[in-house]
Order: structure tokens, then C-alpha cells, then sequence
């Protein structure tokens, strides 16, 4: 019987986040990717072991799933540092995009060889094979756009070659799917709030209300309405705007008036959502407010996302609450709390917990896939026992 190891992906337009085995390993990769050449100069190559993996991912990709095959990238941290890195664009398709595959891949091949689970032949060559548990945006699930994706990953073999990559340098890894379950964003969101990782139902309070939950990502808005426990397929509503396109403004008013280059959106969230220096940035070695820059960009965005909340729930005036979650919701809690306040009170909830929402589709995914497998091991045990008593 082959060897499979739980994978669950969430390919975030800001970043890609990941859960595999039993919890054991997560991933946490900036959504950025630059091609390369194969052999990229590094100086202290000596020193080259020393560095994280996750920094300094360089692989070559090879999949007929790709358009463009047998690329050599530079993927996540190592990518912000090139002048030809990219991220994906407003408007683009998460599951048409090459990005979308290169860093699923990038992401399993490393797990591959970190976690040990595979044999390694002689010649450095890792057979693994996954049991997938991702998702895409509703708006994409509702054009049968999920079909193709599951087909692509389902139906080949996927090679990631480590290039210039710390402890991994020279290893290939084959990577094989025995099942992928593509799950809409909403119904993942939902799935987290009311299971924990051991699939035991936490809130009950919320199992027989009827519910919106808005997914604010970078390329888009997906506002889930739950009824009955399921996703209303007919009420549910995906909208072709994110934050990727004010982080691009936030970052180019940055570089206009203050002369300062930031390497990718990343940056720009990190100004606007950490801790200490919020909304901060060096500017020759000063501490300089951008505060200017950031909020009458983001507020724009905070009311065109409020409006679809508005819009959607007058076409389901019984929803009783609406979850802000996603990246996305991190970064225009506050604004969307000031709109609320100001305007219509609608009863919204947030996670205080930014990490809790940066992380909820991941570990949503992860409950998802876990479920299937146990009903599919239940499902053989009973089969082999109704063979024993014939």
C-alpha cells in the first residue's frame, strides 16, 4: 500500500500557508516567485547549509499541469530580493495561474524532504505522495473552474528539483496526489469557526444560524451566506477586489514621496498591521509617518468592501452575524469598525487574533481533508469486515 502524507494548502495571495501530516509541520511563504537561472551566484556558498530552507528556496519546476515547464524560480523570501519578482495581479484566476501551482508545489516538495516520510533513492530522488486538501475563491468554484485544478494535480507527476537550496541542494522530488478536495474559501471559514482540529463541533451556538462570512483575500472578496450548514450556492456572492491593488498604491506613494523601494506587498502589510511603529517607515535612518499614505488609500477600500456587506445582507435580512475574515480583514479591521460604528451597526465580528484569521483557511482545509479521511478509512474497515463474514 503506498504511503500518504495529509497536505493542506492555502495559496494566499499574500502568502501561502500549510499543515501537514498530524500537525507536525507548518509552512508559512510569501506569495512571490521571480525566474531564475539554474545556477544563481551566492557568496559564503561555504555558508550555504547554515541558512533556512524557507529563505532561500531555488528550484526547478517540472509539471505538464504548468504552461510554462522545466522553469528554474526563486520562490518566496528569495524573491522579494530580485528586480523581476511577481505576484499575482488583480483580476488574474488563482486557479489558472502558474504561480498558484509553482508554490503549491514548492511547498510540498520541501515538506517532502524535511519531514522524512519518503524514501530517498540513491541518486537523491524523493517518490511522495499527498492527500490534498485545498480551496479556491467562490466566485472561481461557481464557474466549475474547481474541476479543472483537481484534474490537473490529480492526473500527473510533479517534479521539484532543489537548486541553490540550503541541505537540499541536488535532491528531486516526485509528487503524486492520491485525492485532492478543492473547497470553496466561504464553507472552509465556516468549517473552522465551528470544528476544532479534532473535528469536535466548538460552537453550536452557530450551527443552525444563518451566517455571512466575508473572506477579504488579495485578488478577491468572497461573502459566504450559511444556512442549514451549508454554503446558500445562490446567495453566495464573490467579488473581483482584494487588497493586492491598494497595497500596490500604498507601496507606489511610498516610492514617489519618499524614495523608498519596498520589496513586495508583504512590506506594505507589515507597515500597516504590526505591533510597535505602526504605519512607520525608515526614510535615511529617520523614523518617518506614512499614516497619510496608508489611510486614505485603505479607507477607500474599507467602503467599497462595506458595501458589498451592506448589499448582500439586504438580500438575506435574517443573517444574524457576519465574520470578517482573511488577510485582508487584518488589515481593514480597524477602518471597517469605524464605517460600521458610523453607519449602519450591522452586528460584525473579528478576530483579534490576526494570526487566528491569516491562518483560518489552512487549518480549515486541514479539518476538511481529515474528515475525508477518516470517513474513507471507517468506509474500508467496514468493507474488509463484510468480506471476513462472507
Amino acid at each position: 500500500m503506498t504511503k500518504t502524507r495529509i497536505a493542506a494548502v492555502d495559496v494566499g495571495n499574500d502568502a501561502l500557508k500549510a499543515n501537514f501530516g498530524k500537525l507536525e509541520n507548518e509552512l508559512y511563504i510569501p506569495n512571490v516567485v521571480a525566474q531564475d537561472m539554474e545556477d544563481r551566484p551566492v557568496i559564503g556558498i561555504e555558508e550555504l547549509d547554515e541558512k533556512d530552507p524557507v529563505d532561500n528556496l531555488h528550484i526547478r519546476v517540472h509539471s505538464p499541469a504548468l504552461e510554462e515547464n522545466n522553469v528554474v524560480y526563486r520562490v518566496g523570501n528569495l524573491a522579494t530580493k530580485t528586480d523581476n519578482s511577481t505576484e499575482l495581479d488583480p483580476g488574474s484566476s488563482k486557479s489558472e495561474e502558474d504561480q498558484t501551482l509553482v508554490m503549491l508545489f514548492a511547498a510540498i516538495a520541501l515538506d517532502a524532504v524535511e519531514s522524512g516520510t519518503f524514501k530517498e533513492s540513491k541518486d537523491s530522488v524523493v517518490d511522495a505522495t499527498y492527500t490534498l486538501g485545498t480551496g479556491l475563491p467562490l466566485r472561481e468554484v461557481k464557474e466549475g473552474k474547481d474541476v479543472g485544478y483537481r484534474s490537473q494535480l490529480l492526473g500527473s507527476v510533479h517534479q521539484v528539483e532543489f537548486l541553490v537550496t540550503p541541505r537540499y541542494q541536488g535532491k528531486k522530488v516526485n509528487i503524486k496526489f492520491d485525492e485532492v478536495k478543492v473547497y470553496p474559501e466561504g464553507f472552509a471559514a465556516y468549517v473552522n469557526l465551528i470544528m476544532d482540529n479534532d473535528l469536535k463541533v466548538i460552537n453550536k451556538e452557530l450551527i443552525d444560524k444563518q451566517i455571512l462570512i466575508q473572506d477579504i483575500g488579495g485578488l478577491s472578496t468572497d461573502v459566504a451566506v450559511i444556512r442549514n450548514r451549508n454554503v446558500d450556492d445562490d446567495k453566495a456572492q464573490g467579488f473581483n477586489l482584494g487588497v493586492a491593488e491598494s497595497l500596490e498604491a500604498i507601496r507606489e506613494e511610498i516610492r514617489k514621496k519618499h524614495g523608498i523601494e519596498l520589496d513586495s506587498r508583504r512590506d506594505v502589510v507589515d507597515i500597516i498591521t504590526r505591533k510597535n511603529d505602526r504605519h512607520h517607515i525608515m526614510v535615511k535612518g529617520s523614523r518617518t509617518n506614512v499614516h497619510d499614505i496608508t489611510d486614505h488609500i485603505l479607507l477607500e477600500l474599507a467602503k467599497k468592501e462595506y458595501r458589498f456587506l451592506r448589499n448582500v445582507w439586504a438580500k438575506n435580512s435574517q443573517s444574524e452575524i457576519c465574520y470578517f475574515v482573511g488577510g485582508g480583514s487584518a488589515v481593514l479591521k480597524d477602518y471597517l469598525k469605524a464605517l460600521n460604528n458610523k453607519l449602519d451597526g450591522f452586528n460584525i465580528e473579528f478576530f483579534e487574533d490576526e494570526n487566528e484569521s491569516i491562518w483560518m483557511m489552512a487549518n480549515a482545509y486541514y479539518k476538511l481533508i481529515m474528515d475525508y479521511v477518516n470517513r474513507e478509512n471507517q468506509k474500508a474497515k467496514e468493507e474488509a469486515a463484510a468480506t471476513k463474514e462472507k
